[in-house]
């Protein structure tokens, strides 16, 4: 695929930065789709077609190839091998094209907001889980990199946590630490509403998985063996009746940072033992 769109950028006489110019994308987007570093959509392969007048019939071939890329990307023997930090990459390129984020993660620190550390020994467990390949630095330092869009004024993110997923101890206690701060640090931040669901609260269905909403139109729900990703009208309905539900049992602002720091301060007195 990306040997394919360089050609055809070639042919149309466009530089990257020409290509990225007229689609309005950052340069470093047309070197990552060319270079397979991160996968074209659907949009993406419209958009390309169109700035440098494909032909039809070369329109739904490439469309007909970002569809069997997306089946296959979506199983995690596939990002598994194509590597930790090309993972990122195509998250990266997924959030870039949403304003509004609503993010529910029952055992996990939400990506968006894990620290350097934190993320480090995430990928530590993926790495012996699943044998994903790559550079555990290059596959953090993309992380951190996505996590500029939270800067973003033009953009709103929702996040909503359980307290057991805080106290899911996947790092050392000083590392957990340090994650606690970081979440008490973003609830300062304008675009985002951190909303934690203490232990004493009940919750109104089971949390068997994570789930992000992507504006009103698409939703993903990773699972242990592959991530769904659907448009379908009724499965995103039915995922933001799910997040209001969760949204309602939730606390925000002072309550939030109440019950992190609660858990800060416990795993405080672990790092003294």
């Amino acid at each position: 695929m990306g040997i394919r769109l360089r050609q055809l950028r070639e042919t149309a006489g466009l530089s990257g930065k020409e290509l990225a110019e007229l689609l309005d994308w950052q340069p470093s987007k047309v070197s990552r789709l060319e270079n397979a570093r991160q996968s074209a959509t659907d949009d993406d392969v419209s958009a390309w077609a169109a700035a440098v007048r494909a032909e039809p019939e070369e329109l739904a071939e490439l469309k007909e190839r970002a569809a069997a890329i997306e089946l296959r990307r979506s199983d995690w023997r596939h990002w598994a091998h194509s590597g930790l930090a090309a993972s990122q990459e195509d998250v990266r390129g997924q959030e870039a094209r949403a304003t509004l984020f609503r993010v529910f993660e029952p055992g996990v620190i939400i990506g968006l907001l894990q620290t350097a550390e934190y993320s480090r020994h995430v990928f530590l467990t993926l790495k012996r889980e699943y044998g994903a390949t790559g550079e555990l630095d290059a596959a953090v330092r993309v992380r951190m990199q996505r996590q500029e869009i939270l800067y973003d004024a033009s953009r709103t993110f929702r996040f909503i946590m359980p307290e057991a997923a805080l106290r899911t101890k996947l790092a050392p206690s000083q590392v957990m630490q340090g994650q606690m701060d970081r979440l008490l640090a973003v609830t300062t931040l304008p675009t985002i509403e951190l909303g934690i669901i203490p232990f004493e609260q009940q919750h109104p269905s089971v949390p068997l998985t994570g789930f992000w909403l992507f504006d009103n139109d698409q939703v993903l729900v990773p699972t242990r063996s592959k991530e769904v990703r659907t448009s379908e009208r009724q499965d995103v309905e039915f995922y933001a009746r799910v997040f209001d539900e969760y949204h309602k049992v939730a606390v925000y602002g002072e309550e939030a940072r109440s019950v992190i720091m609660r858990v800060n301060h416990d795993y405080a007195k672990q790092s003294q033992l």
